[in-house]
């Protein structure tokens, strides 16, 4: 990559707020590019806005209907011609970072510029963007501003906030993570933290509404966080956190969750069923729940004791995890979304990457009860790919 270098550096030591103008100048430099624009996925993950001067932004693109979203949701660059005598190709190219899917960067560029190479080339440079957009967000709100369509509650910004990504991907498995009503949620989340030989995940369902219930989920993962990092077992994280919990709201709140941890060697599993939160798993061509012996929420008594139950991933599973919001929805006909349809809708979309699951899943369970939901409702999808021989030695 003969201007990676030069491009990288541009960009390490540019302003946060000026990445796309950085990059801008170098395509037009390097590649004879004449239009660089940068498209971000917004907290529904169903249309790409434009990154442009705020508080205002360009027209939104859906994700299911343009050019740009085919590139977003396969995952590969898609080019196409913008002149009648095919002379000027718009490329359009995953922004994505370790599997988190942020975007789409599409470079206008003479059809002669267009060559294997540069395309390789400019997918690299996409790919560094993502990165330098994640570390600038730390100082810049340009990029978190850019991806709303809509105003957050208070209580979905904390939650989003609170998140690791929405996406991520390794060799061994990918996760992706959905929570709805995307500008309205309130007590869902989901958190994950992977080292060499382990991955942990952490599936959470805060009672309440809005900002009470925000408050009691970020205290949740936070104690959870903390009990993680301290390096003890998941049975000791939950009981950790459920006294930081029971100790605030002395039993009237408390926090449905399901805790995971997984060798990645071996795949095998231990959880703590702490609530209300769903594993379903697709293996092979059948799905099924996974049902665990369920113990108290925490922070519903003083000094609960949890205990780690086991069980077995293989190569080729697929594990869903909902919240009531999802199992327990209702239909027209009264009918509860877990009773039939949830296993119908995770046959559906099982030729989906992980990444796209839950927004699939989210869009059939909006179709399928007919109104707005009364509960949040959060899919996680992980598929486990297991580690082969030679690369657990």
């Amino acid at each position: 990559m003969t201007h990676f270098p030069t491009v990288e550096r541009a960009l390490r030591t540019g302003a946060p707020h000026e990445l796309l103008g950085t990059l801008r100048d170098a395509l037009i430099e390097q590649f004879e590019a004449t239009e660089v624009d940068l498209l971000v996925a917004d907290y529904s993950s169903t249309v790409l806005q434009p990154v442009t001067d705020l508080p205002h932004t360009d027209r939104p693109l859906a994700v299911q209907t343009s050019p740009e979203g085919r590139a977003f949701i396969s995952q590969e660059p898609f080019g196409k011609y913008t002149s009648q005598d095919g002379t000027t190709i718009d490329l359009h190219l995953p922004v994505t970072v370790r599997g988190d899917r942020l975007g789409i960067l599409t470079v206008r560029l003479p059809e002669h510029r267009c060559t294997p190479q540069a395309v390789e080339e400019m997918m690299g440079l996409a790919e560094l963007l993502g990165h330098e957009i994640l570390v600038a967000e730390r100082d810049t709100d340009l990029y978190l501003q850019a991806r709303r369509r809509q105003r957050l509650t208070l209580a979905a910004e904390m939650q989003w906030q609170l998140l690791p990504a929405r996406s991520c991907a390794r060799q061994e498995y990918a996760i992706g993570g959905q929570l709805e009503p995307a500008y309205d949620i309130h007590g869902d989340n989901f958190d994950w933290s992977t080292t060499a030989d382990t991955l942990t995940l952490t599936v959470t369902n805060g009672m309440g509404e809005g900002i009470h219930a925000s408050l009691l989920t970020n205290l949740a993962v936070n104690a959870l966080r903390n009990a993680r990092r301290a390096g003890i077992g998941i049975a000791d994280q939950a009981a950790l956190a459920d006294q930081a919990i029971y100790a605030q709201y002395q039993g009237a709140q408390y926090v449905s969750t399901l805790l995971l941890f997984f060798e990645i060697p071996t795949g095998r599993v231990q959880v703590v069923d702490a609530g209300s939160p769903q594993l379903w798993r697709q293996r092979d061509r059948v799905v099924e729940r996974v049902d665990f012996v369920a113990q108290h929420p925490l922070g519903m008594f003083d000094e609960t004791l949890y205990e780690a139950q086991e069980f077995q991933a293989l190569p080729g599973d697929r594990l869903i995890f909902v919240s009531d919001g999802v199992y327990g929805a209702v239909s027209g006909a009264g009918e509860a979304y877990e009773e039939r349809a949830l296993a119908r809708a995770i046959q559906a979309v099982s030729f989906l990457p992980a990444a796209a699951v839950p927004r699939a899943l989210l869009e059939e369970l909006r179709a399928y009860r007919e109104a707005d939901p009364d509960d949040d409702a959060l899919v996680v999808c992980l598929d486990w790919f297991g580690r082969g021989p030679a690369r657990s030695q």
